[in-house]
């Protein structure tokens, strides 16, 4: 609560007036943004300086740098309007937005006059930000991708709308005990949200279930009519996206579902009240919860319910916005640009499908040439079991119309296109099929949104060379073009600007102030790579983050770290293929050195772990109890002296990512080759100067072009070793047995040792090793991985090595802002012109 004293300062004492250089518009002083919080403050939240919460103050300011988005918001929406653009819309069921208050000051352009005004009124804009929630609206990298691609578009002034759910709960809040993950709800938006704003006049009303009959139409032609359907309403909240350094401001428009009919009123007057809710309860269960579990039949249906639900609200939005101006439905592809994020918005081919052929009375040639045009599609990975398929029973008894739909989509594309490119080759129609033969029949999504597409892409160049040579090989020929490549970016405003000032300072001084929205900037830092002075510099700049996160570990945890330690970091969603558990046979193998050599010299290390596993993925959730585990031993064996620290950090997401990855020396990217996707983390913590060890997967193998091979540790079989490796037959225990220290960990890890009294807690991970087959091939990179940590241990030694190895990797991933990968979108796929703001 500010006191009198500071809310009351002389004009003598107060600083010359700050303004913002807001493009179009007259700046904008201290003086006014501290005017217009207080205004929000009484006005809007009926509070006095005196009584005000932080809460309070943060909702005030929040709504006091909202006014100007806004005014920029209606600027933008008038001159797209005005002039017809073509947009693209993005559709994902997932955006993992973090908080809005820093980044959106930031990208407002008020960054100072705010600080500035917050300080006057003896408020610290860090503490208000501290006060909002992250938002529940994603996961992982898909999530967070599309969130900076949302950033990239306003920034690059391209008119674009984002199409998702407005969840009620996110994935969950994550908390530890004894060791094991326990999921809590995670309601993010319990006490609302300023940045949102509600449209209910654009409501939208969807159907589902039901069956299909033909009807004679007034031709005398049967026609497939969808009745007996329930339905449920779509209210869209929308959240301004505002660009940084222009006037475009785009936004997010999230569907949260709402029963058709609220209740029924007569049986709650004769005392039935959880009956007369039943249908609002149900219908509002469709937004209610971001990925649930699909362990269960109902938890399949709920899932596809809240795709279908989701694209049926945003096409029938997209047509709205488009019948405003248009009526020749040919020109639908030339207004209309679709992305599919992933196959979870998949069933939108089917759905414009069925809004052109069944209500619009348009010939099948014709709406499916709209379609094709219309739809782009992003794969996300290189995980056969990982691409979405549904039952043809669910899908029959959901969306009877739309299976109908896919399965004519099917037929043609076999009879046509198949059979032209394969005469007679029943093999291939089999291969290709949407419709996948077994007991029950399975869509397969990918496969319906690459023939529904006009184009493919992969997010990284060597993810899509294996999308063209394995997984979609058979299209690829079959469509010579139609797959390319969009290696993923990060947006630097978030991931530099905003989460780590201290360094955003230190780089401005050096290359002016235009990196934040021209990334290739950075590499005028290379001049100084070698400058002792810059070095410092930025070795200092590095410390202080390493104190702040230190502090935080305390704090929450408990744990006591050495900031001057080498700050180990994997921090993603905690599945098998990331191979968190070759980094804890790491961690194990350095503690049993020093159990065997007390006087073993090693730089001190802070391991620091941050994920989340599926409710439903046991392992992943025994590896988490692994590492809580082995870091609890470690952490309070004085034998250790403190040379190993394991802080595995709860409830993962974008607010933790900010104190991490700024805080990080060395960033773990060691997934099995030729499995993950891309990877956008790995380029957060390089911007941040952080050392890559990893191996040749995703975009680490750009990330390695581009930092050069003498600054990054790349270690471990490569995509062609590991089929070579499976086609002769792994066996892990070969490794196993032929390595002592592998053998040591491995049996350690399934005795008692850290889990007295609870034998064998641990076997289900050893088996995944030893008597599953190892499928990410953990003893097979092992010593690799040693190996190269002991190089990273070696490289840490010395300082100024280190310090020039970081500022280059700063320097020189110029290459992966969102900004250039929306640029390649907009120009290669979606054909989408930039429309700047006067």
């Amino acid at each position: 609560m500010p006191t009198k004293k500071t809310t009351r300062k002389t004009a003598s004492q107060k600083p010359a007036p700050k303004t913002a250089t807001t493009p179009g518009k007259a700046p904008i002083s201290t003086a006014e943004i501290k005017e217009s919080i207080l205004s929000h403050l009484e006005k809007t939240l009926a509070r006095d300086t005196n009584t005000a919460t932080k809460r309070d103050w943060w909702i005030a300011t929040s709504k006091a740098v909202q006014d100007r988005i806004l005014s920029r918001y209606i600027d933008t929406m008038g001159v797209h309007n005005e002039e017809n653009v073509r947009r693209v819309y993005y559709l994902s069921l997932e955006y993992l937005m973090g908080r809005l208050f820093r980044n959106n000051i930031f990208n407002a352009g008020v960054f100072d006059q705010v600080s500035e005004a917050l300080g006057e009124l003896g408020l610290d804009i860090d503490e208000l930000a501290a006060e909002e929630n992250d938002m529940g609206l994603g996961n992982g990298g898909l999530g967070r991708l599309a969130a900076c691609f949302l950033d990239s578009l306003a920034t690059l002034d391209l008119p674009a709308i984002g199409y998702g759910i407005h969840y009620e709960f996110g994935l969950f809040k994550q908390e530890f005990e004894n060791g094991y993950q326990v999921e809590r709800p995670d309601n993010w938006e319990k006490f609302g949200n300023p940045w949102e704003i509600m449209r209910p006049e654009y409501m939208q009303t969807v159907n589902l279930y039901g069956r299909v009959e033909n009807r004679v139409d007034e031709k005398g032609d049967f026609k497939p009519v969808w009745v007996d359907t329930r339905s449920i309403n779509g209210v869209p909240f929308d959240i301004p996206i505002c660009g940084y350094g222009t006037k475009t401001v785009n936004f997010l428009r999230l569907w949260e579902s709402k029963a058709s009919e609220e209740f029924d009123f007569q049986v709650f007057n004769e005392g039935g009240y959880v009956e007369a809710v039943h249908d609002k309860a149900v219908g509002e269960t469709v937004s209610k919860v971001l990925y649930p579990n699909d362990a269960t039949e109902s938890g399949k249906e709920l899932r596809l319910v809240q795709q279908y639900f989701f694209v049926c609200c945003s096409l029938q939005d997209i047509m709205r916005r488009f019948l405003k101006k248009e009526s020749d439905w040919s020109e639908f592809p030339s207004k209309v640009a679709i992305q599919l994020n992933d196959t979870h918005p998949a069933v939108a081919t089917a759905e414009l499908m069925r809004i052109l052929v069944d209500e619009q009375g348009m010939p099948w040639d014709e709406a499916w040439g709209i379609t094709r045009k219309t739809f782009a599609y992003t794969n996300h990975t290189l995980l056969p079991e990982a691409l979405e398929k549904w039952s043809v029973p669910l899908f029959e008894r959901v969306l009877p119309r739309h299976l109908q739909i896919i399965y004519e989509i099917n037929r043609r594309f076999l009879e046509e296109e198949v059979e032209a490119m394969w005469p007679g080759d029943s093999g291939k129609k089999s291969e290709l099929s949407i419709i996948e033969e077994g007991e029950p029949k399975m869509i397969r999504m990918a496969y319906l949104s690459v023939v529904a597409s006009h184009a493919v892409n992969g997010v990284a160049a060597l993810h899509t060379q294996l999308l063209r040579d394995y997984l979609f090989n058979s299209f690829d020929n079959l469509y010579p073009g139609k797959f390319q490549n969009k290696t993923n970016g990060i947006t630097p405003r978030r991931w530099l600007l905003a989460c780590n000032p201290e360094l955003a300072k230190l780089v401005t001084g050096k290359v002016g102030e235009d990196w934040p929205k021209h990334l290739d900037e950075l590499k005028g830092l290379e001049a100084f790579a070698e400058d002792p002075d810059f070095q410092k510099e930025y070795l200092a700049v590095k410390h202080t983050k390493k104190e702040q996160l230190a502090a935080f570990i305390e704090k929450n945890m408990g744990i006591t770290v050495n900031p001057s330690a080498l700050f180990d970091t994997q921090v993603k969603r905690l599945h098998e293929y990331k191979r968190q558990h070759l980094n804890l046979l790491h961690i194990l193998t350095l503690y049993h050195r020093i159990l065997h050599n007390p006087d073993y010299d090693m730089v001190p290390r802070v391991f620091v772990f941050a994920a989340k596993a599926a409710p439903g993925y046991y392992l992943a959730k025994n590896i988490i109890r692994a590492i809580n585990k082995v870091g609890e031993k470690i952490n309070n064996d004085p034998r250790v002296k403190d040379r190993i620290k394991v802080a595995f950090l709860p409830n993962y997401g974008v607010t933790l990512a900010e104190k991490i990855i700024p805080a990080a020396d060395l960033s773990e990217q060691i997934s099995t080759a030729g499995k993950e996707a891309s990877g956008t983390g790995n380029m957060k913590f390089a911007l941040n100067g952080a050392l890559t060890i990893g191996t040749l997967d995703g975009a680490n193998v750009e990330i390695g072009e581009e930092v050069g091979d003498d600054n990054i540790f790349i270690f471990g079989l490569e995509v062609e070793d590991v089929e070579s490796l499976r086609a002769s037959g792994y066996n892990p225990w070969d490794y196993y047995n032929s390595n002592a220290e592998l053998k040591a960990v491995l049996d350690w890890l399934q005795s008692d040792a850290f889990t007295p009294g609870e034998s064998g807690a641990f076997q289900p991970l050893v088996d995944s090793i030893l008597k599953n087959g190892d499928p990410f091939l953990v003893c097979a990179d092992y010593a690799a991985y040693i190996e190269a940590q002991e190089k990273v241990d070696a490289a840490f030694r010395d300082r100024e090595r280190w310090a020039k190895m970081a500022i280059l990797n700063t320097a020189r991933v110029g290459k992966f802002s969102s900004d250039r990968t929306i640029r390649e979108y907009a120009d290669e796929i979606w054909d989408l012109p930039s429309v700047p703001v006067k």
